[in-house]
């Protein structure tokens, strides 16, 4: 009833909220991807998606496609392993970066540790611009990691807005420099908040420094300062920075999976590792707290 092309199709659409990047992802036409879109709702016989020309989201009946997408393909896929007689082996070198430290992504890798037992997944947490520099010198096979407006690699798992965060109730006194919890260099949060506030003219100083995201979070529910984070991963227990703060808009980001170029022995973990992501991409935002 559901072709598994149009279901890999309406997820990378949910998970980018976007057709042009969708079909980017996908490597298929803008018109390709909307027509998939459009044969998975005739067949549902339901809206799965509200668009203008400005925004893409969900419906209800997206949202619960969701989950079923997910399932079926997942299905899908065990099943083209069994019948297809390949197993995948051999040592599996993993980064993720610290903003999906409290997000679902264990669940996935649980998963693919299930599905592929003999692959040896080694994992190595970190700031996104180390990951990638580690990828680069040929330590790591595979980065799940925020990349630099200015960055074409990688394969898109999201797009996110950035959002100024902190403690509920905290008041920033305009007539003193902006207080900044951040990540030490070279962290892309870092230097997009810097850069901001830097066109806006705002003076700033560092109340604290941390390469754990858990340490960042501790400082900022203390009520130290403010931090710039994706607006899907907001934690519990921070919210967004309202508008008479008067903090400059820090950008937008994507998150993406990288792979490395060598260890040919490790390209197919990696490819079904990579696979594995981008069909629960929405698992990794929605699994925090949206804040409005």
């Amino acid at each position: 009833m559901y072709d598994p092309a149009h279901l890999r199709t309406f997820l990378s659409v949910a998970q980018t909220l976007s057709f042009t990047r969708a079909a980017r992802r996908l490597g298929l036409r803008q018109s390709t991807v909307s027509q998939h879109v459009r044969r998975l709702e005739d067949a549902t016989g339901r809206q799965l998606f509200t668009r203008d020309t400005h925004s893409v989201e969900l419906t209800e009946d997206g949202e619960a496609m969701l989950g079923f997408a997910r399932r079926i393909l997942e299905v899908h896929e065990q099943a083209a392993q069994f019948f297809g007689g390949t197993r995948l082996r051999g040592r599996l070198r993993f980064g993720a970066s610290e903003d999906f430290v409290l997000t679902r992504l264990p669940e996935i890798l649980q998963r693919f540790r299930h599905e592929h037992p003999e692959v040896d997944l080694e994992l190595t947490v970190e700031l996104s611009g180390i990951l990638h520099e580690q990828l680069a010198a040929g330590r790591l096979d595979l980065v799940l990691a925020k990349r630099r407006p200015e960055d074409p690699h990688g394969e898109l798992v999201w797009h996110d807005e950035l959002v100024w965060i902190g403690a509920p109730g905290l008041r920033l006194d305009p007539g003193r420099p902006v207080p900044l919890i951040v990540y030490p260099p070279p962290g892309i949060t870092r230097e997009l908040a810097l850069r901001a506030l830097e066109r806006q003219g705002r003076p700033w100083r560092i109340v604290c420094t941390s390469g754990s995201l858990n340490g960042l979070l501790a400082a900022a529910r203390a009520g130290l300062g403010v931090m710039v984070h994706a607006r899907g991963l907001v934690p519990p227990g921070l919210v967004r920075m309202p508008e008479r703060a008067g903090l400059p808009e820090p950008g937008q980001v994507d998150f993406v999976v990288v792979h490395g170029r060598g260890r040919p022995s490790a390209r197919e973990a990696a490819r079904a590792l990579a696979e594995a992501i981008l069909a629960g991409g929405d698992r990794l935002h929605r699994g925090g707290r949206r804040e409005s």
